[in-house]
């Protein structure tokens, strides 16, 4: 179970995390995104094919792509004269299955798709395209879709001089760098990366379970082993049988494990598909494939887990005499060097972390970081714990509590594992929920400041704009005019952004530093405003000078959260980015409204303003937290499963504990404690372990939390989230870990109260 449990855990996760690598990896070699630029329309989403025409006259090297959906297949047509090399390769692999590149009627995608596509045109079969994605030429794919635009250009390398300028050929088009897409990359392998130690955390607490009952296991066999032993059976072939034996129980394991995490990837997939598309634009299939890479990895961390598990336990069994004392034991004997032993190992694994966090930087120094203070923690637990009931018992005098106590300590070895796996369970509960959480409140806020005005428009050229201001100004209609340009400024890809300082960015704008008076000194042209992003990348604080050329070098006055975003931001007044940029005109306005349906309609009529061009940004807010909210359901299904886990494991290791148990119990039960007494202190002795390791994953899950918004999120993403606590919360997972081990004691207890008195008389047997 524990193998099984363990394994389906970390399994879901890597399929979701290997369907979506393969559907970037597809579109990456399909699209050539990541290698070439993009050219996009920046209003209406797609591009005429006169404006193709238009570019390839006027010297533009591209390349034309239509994307559509037919049945949840994403069609992508292409144009084979002008297509990249890898496309040009895709095809000439598939001249040998059929396909002629005359012969335009044609369809190139892998059996699975192949079957859901409902199309009369004849399809290719390819298995080398990810399930999902059917390509054609772009006329075919045209017809399918009844379309007659494009989505996008490829531009090619090796352009011509002497180009026509972008903005001259076409209004609304807009170049997107190659560069957009490795940072889309980066991101998208962050989130997959939290998801994989997510993963790995769980495995880790299956494999406690496992580790934990293997052990309680072995002891229960002690006894046979002798007993084969003494009647002349080699010890090589009792070794030989355990090790067959774990392999069959490992084949099972794998491949329930395996089922059950294609099921829990499939639960799962369609938010995973949802967050990455809403967050970063990043587009995966919502359908699972069956793939080798995934369900070959949780066949070997199965197989690595039985090893772990198993191995000491086997060599132990070689080492057990043959007049070894056939009774069970419940573990090594408890004694103070053990517990001193693990606090010492607790002890250097901290001291690994502190050297890490001062030697090691970027995502793999904050994830050792997290490992060092997870495991030092869970091998710090049962000293704690020791320590602790040492010092409450010294301090009672009821010799009936006094005896709980004592035999509680005595429990400790049996209970380690299983405690330390409901430790980094409910530390992990800790730590995700406050980042959620505080990522929620953050991010509500940045939606109330950035989508602050009602209404979004985006005009086609400098003659719309100077129409929209005028009308506005006329109607004496607050708006928030934005005038935006990328340039590369000492390396950096930045965004250059120049605004009109009115009531609503200085009411709705938070600042994470800045000085006295900073939108004052902005609204005058002396100052800049940069984001978190841009000034962690350049090192730059408030007080320092922005540089945008030799001429323009301003001082820093303020630096915004600007959670979402990749790229520096660079903020300053419409004024001066004119004076940087004087071909810049305001392509966006945020436009505050009391009533967004009646201006759309206004502006419709009064200045041509086409459907697309305006954005109702309430709904966009809302679409926003829905994206994240999905996020949140993801985290919190897996907090739910690692919590699931832990008690599992506390219900194994008392179950077997049960049987174990009876020799201590017999005697407290022949001095006239009634079984039933005895099973309700059996109940109160796990909640008070679960009471304990509770209060002892509070720290340990904020201090995870603390690593998390204030290390890992700063090298993933590059902004630093606040952190706020969430008693309640606190209060309500204690209420959960509670009832989880409620549930794993109820059941030993109740077969401790349907105990014969014959089963305890047993323990007297050999009594002289």
């Amino acid at each position: 179970m524990g193998l099984t449990v363990a394994t389906a855990f970390w399994t879901s996760i890597q399929a979701i995390n290997s369907e979506a690598r393969a559907s970037y990896d597809t579109a990456a070699s399909l699209l050539s995104e990541g290698q070439y630029d993009h050219i996009v329309s920046k209003l209406s989403g797609s591009i005429t094919q006169d404006t193709y025409i238009q570019l390839r006259r006027a010297g533009w090297l591209v390349s034309p792509i239509l994307e559509g959906q037919l049945n949840g297949i994403r069609l992508i047509g292409f144009d084979y004269l002008t297509a990249p090399d890898t496309l040009q390769q895709l095809v000439k692999s598939a001249q040998k299955d059929g396909y002629k590149t005359a012969e335009f009627g044609l369809l190139i995608a892998n059996t699975q798709t192949a079957k859901r596509l409902e199309t009369e045109i004849k399809v290719v079969i390819k298995e080398a395209l990810a399930p999902a994605i059917a390509l054609g030429d772009i006329g075919t794919v045209q017809q399918i879709l009844k379309r007659d635009d494009l989505s996008r250009l490829l531009v090619l390398p090796g352009q011509p001089m002497g180009q026509v300028p972008l903005n001259q050929v076409g209004s609304g088009l807009q170049l997107k760098n190659a560069r957009q897409a490795a940072d889309l990359s980066q991101l998208t392998e962050s989130f997959h990366l939290n998801l994989s130690a997510f993963a790995l955390l769980g495995f880790a607490v299956g494999l406690f379970i496992v580790y934990s009952t293997v052990g309680l296991a072995f002891e229960q066999r002690r006894g046979m082993i002798r007993m084969l032993r003494v009647q002349g059976v080699p010890l090589r072939l009792i070794i030989g049988n355990l090790i067959l034996e774990v392999l069959f129980l490992t084949t099972i394991s794998a491949i329930l494990g395996i089922i059950l995490g294609y099921v829990i990837a499939s639960v799962l997939l369609p938010d995973v598909a949802a967050t990455l598309r809403g967050l970063y634009g990043a587009k995966i299939t919502s359908s699972l494939s069956l793939r080798s890479e995934w369900w070959l990895s949780g066949i070997g961390i199965t197989l690595l887990g039985a090893t772990v598990a198993f191995a000491d336990r086997i060599w132990q069994t070689t080492k057990i005499p043959i007049s070894a004392n056939t009774r069970p034991a419940l573990s090594a004997e408890v004694n103070r060097s053990t517990f001193r032993m693990l606090g010492y190992i607790s002890l250097l694994l901290f001291s690994v972390m502190i050297i890490i966090a001062m030697m090691l930087k970027g995502l793999l120094g904050g994830f050792l970081l997290l490992a060092c203070l997870l495991l030092g923690a869970a091998f710090g637990l049962p000293a704690l714990a020791f320590l602790i009931l040492s010092a409450i018992e010294r301090k009672i005098n009821s010799p009936m509590i006094r005896w709980f106590l004592a035999d509680t300590r005595h429990q400790l070895p049996a209970l380690n594992l299983p405690l330390m796996a409901l430790l980094l369970a409910i530390s992990a509960n800790v730590g995700v929920s406050t980042m959620v959480s505080s990522f929620r409140l953050t991010f509500s806020a940045f939606l109330d400041q950035r989508l602050a005005p009602e209404l979004y428009v985006e005009v086609s050229d400098k003659s719309q704009s100077l129409t929209l201001a005028n009308y506005l100004e006329r109607e004496n209609i607050e708006s928030l005019p934005l005038l935006s340009s990328i340039d590369f400024i000492e390396g950096e890809m930045v965004r250059i952004n120049g605004i009109s300082v009115g009531p609503t960015y200085r009411k709705n704008w938070i600042f994470l530093d800045y000085s006295k008076d900073p939108w004052d000194q902005v609204q005058s042209g002396s100052a800049v405003i940069i984001n978190e992003q841009l000034a962690r990348r350049t090192d730059l604080q408030v007080g320092d000078s922005f540089r945008f050329d030799d001429t323009h070098i301003l001082p820093i006055v303020a630096i915004v959260g600007d959670y979402g975003n990749p790229n520096g931001q660079v903020i300053g007044s419409a004024s001066l980015i004119k004076k940087i940029k004087p071909n810049l005109y305001a392509a966006q306005f945020g436009i505050r409204t009391q009533n967004v349906k009646k201006l759309k309609q206004d502006l419709s009529k009064s200045l041509a303003l086409q459907p697309h061009q305006m954005i109702d940004q309430e709904s966009l807010k809302t679409m926003s937290m829905d994206i994240f909210e999905r996020t949140f359901a993801i985290t919190d299904a897996l907090n739910v499963l690692t919590l699931g886990v832990a008690g599992i494991s506390l219900l194994i290791s008392l179950f077997i504990l049960a049987d174990l148990r009876i020799p201590q119990l017999a005697p407290v039960w022949a001095i006239g404690l009634n079984w039933r007494s005895l099973s309700l202190v059996e109940l109160a002795r796990a909640l008070t372990l679960t009471v304990l390791v509770y209060f002892c994953s509070i720290p340990l899950g904020l201090s995870l939390a603390w690593i998390l918004l204030n290390i890992v999120n700063v090298e993933a993403f590059g902004w630093q989230l606040p952190m706020y606590l969430f008693p309640g919360a606190y209060f309500e997972l204690g209420l959960y870990a509670m009832f989880a081990t409620l549930i794993a004691a109820i059941w030993p207890a109740l077969g401790l109260i349907r105990s014969e008195p014959s089963t305890l008389l047993k323990t007297f047997a050999n009594e002289r």
